[in-house]
């Protein structure tokens, strides 16, 4: 689901503080692109889906990016009404709260002895 070497390796190239706020960017881009998806107009599903892509990949959002890597074949092949909205949804819901919950856990490892 997540590309855990992507994402420390950004990690590593920016610092926590940094990819805490490209991380913050990105979910609000991300976020605000996924609330316009629609298959009544297939360049713009096609263009969306593409944008989506490029973020996903470049933050380690493996099986989301190859998802909407899928959705903008379909709808660039004139086929928007194949495009698996409703998957690509939950794989990013799914990749979000994965990804929360470790990054919560490694900047925060005393909340974590914390509950034990």
């Amino acid at each position: 689901m997540l590309d855990w070497n992507r994402i420390n390796e950004l990690r590593g190239e920016v610092g926590d503080d940094e990819f805490q706020l490209i991380l913050e960017l990105f979910l609000d881009e991300v976020e605000g692109v996924i609330m316009r998806l629609s298959r009544c107009d297939a360049l713009r599903l096609e263009t969306d889906l593409h944008f989506l892509k490029g973020c996903a990949w470049n933050l380690g959002f493996a099986e989301f990016g190859t998802l909407c890597d899928t959705g903008e074949r379909k709808a660039a092949g004139g086929r928007p009404a194949e495009v698996d909205l409703e998957s690509l949804l939950a794989s990013y819901s799914a990749s979000k709260q994965a990804l929360m919950r470790q990054l919560d856990a490694a900047l925060h490892p005393d909340r974590r002895a914390r509950r034990a």
